[in-house]
């Protein structure tokens, strides 16, 4: 059993660093500087809602393994 969550542990932070890295980034920095800022809307708003959903659902298998782990092993 401990063997099992912690595979899904590791399974799980792997995927949730991938998905964390597909986002687009969400500020600027200095590309507004030269007029690269998008103002108005994201054009990617439709393309990061299922990614938003996949890695809020490895947050939570991540977390709930950690827990299980720090708690009963």
């Amino acid at each position: 059993m401990r063997e099992l969550l912690i595979g899904i542990e590791l399974l799980s932070g792997l995927a949730l660093i991938v998905a964390v890295l597909l986002h687009s980034p969400k500020g600027e920095g200095l590309g507004s500087i030269g007029g690269q800022a998008r103002m108005f809307n994201n054009p990617y708003k439709e393309l990061e809602a299922p990614l938003n959903r996949i890695t809020y659902g490895l947050a939570t298998i991540f977390m709930v393994a950690a827990t299980v782990l720090g708690l009963f092993f």
